[in-house]
């Protein structure tokens, strides 16, 4: 018998200072019986950086042709593919030829320290790649927020992202490996 996804919920308010993008959303998370909580806290972080009314969820881990988020055109077109994790390159490339903006949000410093040696010289071709760490500890504290029904506020400004609900207050940041196809 295969398990089944656990279902989130995330009331979410959205001030992004940098962008002028000012939203109230409703969303529903989807945890896959193999994804950790950190993991499934990063896409709703990777969504509120990105946020737009058009912005969705995808079917993520259980579809191989499909990002964890994206935006889409009237015309089905891809505007913004967003990817989490130490993806192969292949995707990546992939990813860069179908949509016009590229976003990977990397994690677990160990492992993505060692990918991201091998990979940048190759990916820094792609140039409308940005490619985004964010370090272990402050996933650990992103991780906080988790919970089966949540209401959040997120306000960006200058690339800080604060982000709190009725009991934690947390300040985060990315650290920027790539940029448009340019290293950081």
């Amino acid at each position: 018998m295969a398990l089944k996804a656990t279902i989130y919920k995330a009331a979410v308010n959205v001030a992004d200072m940098d962008r002028s993008v000012f939203l109230d959303s409703n969303l529903t998370l989807a945890r896959h019986p193999s994804e950790t909580e950190e993991r499934l806290m990063l896409r709703l972080v990777a969504w509120l950086v990105n946020a737009h009314e058009r912005l969705t969820f995808t079917r993520g881990l259980s579809a191989e042709d499909e990002p964890e988020i994206w935006r889409m055109n009237d015309h089905n077109g891809i505007e913004l593919w967003v990817e989490l994790g130490l993806p192969d390159e292949r995707r990546i490339k992939k990813a860069c030829s179908r949509s016009g903006e590229v976003c990977l949000y990397t994690y677990n410093a160990r492992a993505a320290q060692i990918w991201w040696q091998q990979n940048q010289a190759r990916l820094a071709q792609q140039d409308n790649l940005t490619v985004r760490f964010l370090d272990d500890e402050q996933l650990k504290a992103l991780t906080q927020l988790a919970s089966r029904s949540m209401t959040l506020q997120a306000t960006i400004q200058d690339g800080t992202i604060w982000l709190s609900d009725e009991q934690h207050h947390l300040e985060l940041h990315f650290t920027d490996w790539l940029i448009n196809g340019k290293l950081a």
